[in-house]
């Protein structure tokens, strides 16, 4: 074997982890010529040279997704005035495009089964717009609670919920909007409590509530009820009582009642994620070792994400639109998931995604699928998929 340079960036352990993947270690060199990306927030297009000044750097639209813009590199937004006031926030190109492939449209029911950190969740209801809602579920409570930050900063709240749940298991259907015909004022009807109207500062009674619901879970932690973190006063919890909100319904009712559009972000090694990588290097490599090389925690994230797909397509009805993503670039938990997942659900049909033959990406292993990667498209590694539910 030909003995590899000494001055390589990276461990030999991972580069025989590439090696394997049939993947190119260059793309760990392309990282200083990726650029940053920003979505704007609609409504503020006309405030672009202010930031450009302010960021003291030209921002360039991203010709093939509308609302991105990239900035150089080593660019730093959060200390400037445009993100401390909601009008930008970061988010990779690849990202936007796994959510721009939703086709979401008003009125839509969404759910974000793997919801944390938050910027595709802000996108989802940048695009979902005044009708529909948005369900964001995470099983971290704390990275749930940055979704919840990320909503309330950049106003979007409206209509999303926000739920600490397994994503692997959750079942709740998506909810109307009750508020139209309930009073907000109300805490009682007919003896039943009932939601009002979300606030930020809770009540002694509900904080204890809150504590005790989380006390039950530790000690049983298979049977978990998920726990209602944030919701907005369109989302169609306002004037719910409990059992309403965290009623379950069969499969076959969800074949007519359940998700317009599903996005599964699953988890994975994150090895497609450069800037997550360089990260090693202060962290030590061991702790990649553990994180990403580690054959046995690399199998159980495969279950993991087989799991959250099939849920998530569980939870969609008849017609509507999944899209499975991931940031790592290995195939055992891309097109393996997938082409597993379609060989155990008949009525999954893999579909091309509109508008992507503008995109900078390249075919996945699978037909109809795609890949993204810091050579190829000037971003960060993501693969996507796009499934719809079909009658059989």
């Amino acid at each position: 074997m030909e003995e590899r340079t000494s001055n390589s960036p990276l461990p030999d352990a991972f580069v025989d982890f590439l090696d394997a993947n049939g993947l190119d270690p260059s793309i760990y060199s392309a990282s200083d010529l990726t650029p940053r990306y920003i979505r704007l927030k609609p409504g503020c297009e006309s405030q672009l040279e202010e930031i450009e000044a302010e960021m003291g750097c030209k921002v360039e639209k991203v010709f093939w997704l509308p609302g991105f813009y990239s900035l150089p590199p080593n660019v730093q937004i959060a200390n400037s005035k445009a993100y401390r006031e909601g009008k930008i926030y970061g988010i990779d190109a690849a990202s936007g495009a796994a959510v721009s492939a939703l086709n979401i449209s008003a009125g839509d029911h969404v759910l974000d089964l793997c919801a944390a950190p938050g910027a595709k969740l802000c996108m989802i209801l940048d695009l979902l717009g005044d009708l529909g809602t948005v369900t964001g579920v995470d099983v971290a409570r704390h990275r749930l609670a940055a979704c919840r930050t990320m909503v309330q900063k950049y106003e979007l709240g409206d209509h999303c919920r926000l739920l600490v749940a397994d994503g692997t298991t959750f079942s709740l259907f998506p909810t109307r909007n009750y508020s139209d015909s309930k009073s907000c004022e109300s805490v009682l009807i007919g003896d039943v409590e009932r939601f009002k109207e979300w606030r930020s500062r809770r009540t002694w009674k509900e904080r204890k509530k809150a504590a005790r619901d989380r006390e039950n879970a530790h000690m049983n932690p298979g049977i978990q009820e998920p726990e209602l973190l944030f919701y907005g006063k369109h989302a169609g919890v306002v004037g719910l009582s409990e059992d309403e909100l965290y009623k379950t319904v069969s499969n076959s009712e969800l074949l007519s009642c359940g998700y317009d559009k599903v996005l599964v972000d699953a988890e994975c090694t994150h090895d497609g994620s450069i800037k997550h990588i360089q990260k090693f290097e202060h962290w030590g490599w061991k702790t990649l070792q553990r994180r990403v090389l580690d054959a046995e925690r690399t199998d159980s994230l495969t279950v993991l994400q087989l799991k959250l797909l099939s849920n998530g397509f569980r939870l969609l009805k008849v017609g509507g639109l999944l899209v499975y993503s991931t940031c790592s670039l290995t195939i055992a938990q891309n097109e393996e998931v997938v082409a597993q997942f379609l060989k155990e659900n008949g009525s999954a049909e893999l579909q091309e995604i509109s508008g992507a033959e503008s995109w900078p990406c390249r075919s996945g292993g699978i037909l109809k699928t795609l890949r993204f990667d810091p050579l190829t498209s000037q971003t960060s590694g993501l693969f996507v998929a796009m499934i719809r539910k079909i009658v059989t």
